[in-house]
């Protein structure tokens, strides 16, 4: 699996478990909603700048959106 692949469904998960909408997380980052949207389907690739707005916008470390998990290290 791809770093792309890893943070979109990290920033996603991340954003279900905040109970966000992608209307809320743009808001909090200062984003647009359809960046949001093309990031979690892994349509754009985020800069580091981005990758720290997002997450402090969802309170976690900017690692945990690239963080993968045990079971996505063999992809």
């Amino acid at each position: 699996m791809e770093i792309r692949d890893v943070f979109a469904r990290n920033l996603k998960a991340g954003r279900q478990a905040k109970g966000m909408t992608q209307e809320e997380l743009a808001h909090r980052a200062e984003l647009d909603r359809t960046y949001v949207s093309a990031l979690e389907r892994s349509v754009y690739s985020a800069t580091i700048d981005i990758v720290e707005r997002l997450a402090a916008a969802l309170g976690v470390e900017a690692c945990e959106l690239l963080k993968r998990s045990p079971k996505n290290l063999a992809d």
